[in-house]
C-alpha cells in the first residue's frame, strides 16, 4: 500500500553533521547481522545519498565506481565525507569516503550529468520471462522448502537464517536454483526485484540510491553457480560499479539479469542489468569479489 519504504525512512536516511559530512547509525534494515560485516549494498546506497546531497537537484547520477577497503562494523555509525571534486557545465564528480574507527572502509566516485538529448541511442533486448505476478517470492519458496519433512537439518537451519533477515526488498526468482543439488549450473540468474513500501514520484536520485542498495543482493552468488560442489569459506565484495541509463521507479518491479563471465584467482566477476517492465534498460552493474572455498568438494548434499 502507501506505507513508506523503510529504505527511505531508515536504511538510506543520513544525518547531516556539516556541509559535506553525514552520518548513518549502524546496519538498519536487516536483522540477525550483529556478528556480520555491514551489507555492501547499504554502504553503496548511503554513499550515493551523501554524494547526491552535494549536487544540484537538476543533476542526475549517471555512474558510480566503488571500492570496499575494510569490513564495516555494524555496531558503530558510519561517517560519509564528501569531496566536491569537480562541478562542470554538464558533468559533476563527487568523491565519498565512508569512515569507521578513524579509517576508511569504502571509497566511491559518483558522476552526475545535466539532462542532454542525443539521436545516438541503442540498447540490448530484455529477456523474455514470466511476469512477476506468476512467480513466487523468495519467502514463499523458502516456506515451500521448509514444509518438506525430509529436509536435512543443516538446510533447515540455513533457510531459517535467510528467513530471519529483515530484507526491505521483494524478490521473485525467475528460475530458482535447486538448493539440494550440487550439479554445476550456468552462471546466470534472473530476478524480479523492487523496494518494499512506497517511494513514489520524487527526485530520480532517490530511486538510484535505492537501486544501488538492491543491486548487491545475490549478485556475487551468480559466480558460484558453476561451482556448487564446493563449500564457501569466505566471500566478500571488492568493488562495485553502476551506470544509470533511463528513469525508473525502484518501488516498481524490475527484472535483474545477472551473469558471471569469469572466475579465477580467488575472485569472481559478475555483471547485471536492471530492466523496466516495458523493456527499457534502466541500469547496468558490475562487481568483482573475493571467493574462497574448501579445497575438497562436498560429496553429498542430503
Amino acid at each position: 500500500g502507501d506505507l513508506r519504504s523503510v529504505l527511505i525512512t531508515s536504511v538510506l536516511n543520513l544525518e547531516r553533521l556539516e556541509l559535506d559530512l553525514f552520518r548513518c547509525a549502524g546496519a538498519q534494515g536487516r536483522r540477525d547481522r550483529a556478528a556480520s560485516p555491514l551489507f555492501g549494498g547499504q554502504i553503496v546506497g548511503q554513499a550515493l545519498v551523501a554524494a547526491a546531497r552535494a549536487v544540484s537537484r537538476d543533476e542526475q547520477v549517471h555512474s558510480l565506481h566503488c571500492y570496499f577497503v575494510r569490513a564495516g562494523d555494524p555496531k558503530v555509525p558510519v561517517l560519509y565525507e564528501v569531496e566536491r571534486t569537480r562541478t562542470g557545465k554538464s558533468f559533476s564528480v563527487r568523491s565519498v569516503k565512508a569512515i569507521q574507527h578513524g579509517k576508511p572502509i569504502f571509497t566511491c566516485q559518483a558522476s552526475f550529468q545535466l539532462s542532454q538529448g542525443s539521436p545516438v541511442q541503442h540498447q540490448f533486448t530484455m529477456p523474455a520471462v514470466p511476469p512477476p505476478e506468476e512467480l513466487l517470492t523468495q519467502e514463499e519458496l523458502i516456506q515451500k522448502f521448509l514444509q518438506n519433512p525430509n529436509l536435512a537439518e543443516r538446510y533447515r537451519k540455513r533457510l531459517n537464517k535467510i528467513q530471519a533477515e529483515d530484507v526491505p526488498i521483494d524478490i521473485k526468482p525467475v528460475n530458482p536454483p535447486d538448493i539440494f543439488s550440487s550439479e554445476p549450473q550456468e552462471p546466470k540468474q534472473l530476478f524480479w526485484v523492487r523496494a518494499r513500501g512506497y517511494i513514489g514520484e520524487t527526485d530520480m536520485k532517490v530511486h538510484c540510491c535505492v537501486a544501488a542498495y538492491i543491486s548487491d543482493f545475490a549478485f556475487l552468488g551468480t559466480a558460484l553457480l558453476p561451482h556448487r560442489q564446493y563449500r564457501i569459506k569466505f566471500m566478500v565484495s571488492l568493488d562495485h560499479s553502476m551506470w544509470f541509463h533511463a528513469p525508473f521507479r525502484a518501488d516498481h518491479w524490475m527484472l535483474y539479469e545477472c551473469e558471471s563471465p569469469w572466475t579465477g584467482g580467488c575472485r569472481g566477476l559478475v555483471q547485471g542489468r536492471l530492466w523496466r517492465r516495458d523493456g527499457v534498460l534502466a541500469v547496468t552493474c558490475a562487481q568483482e569479489g573475493v571467493i574462497r572455498v574448501e579445497q575438497t568438494p562436498n560429496q553429498s548434499k542430503l
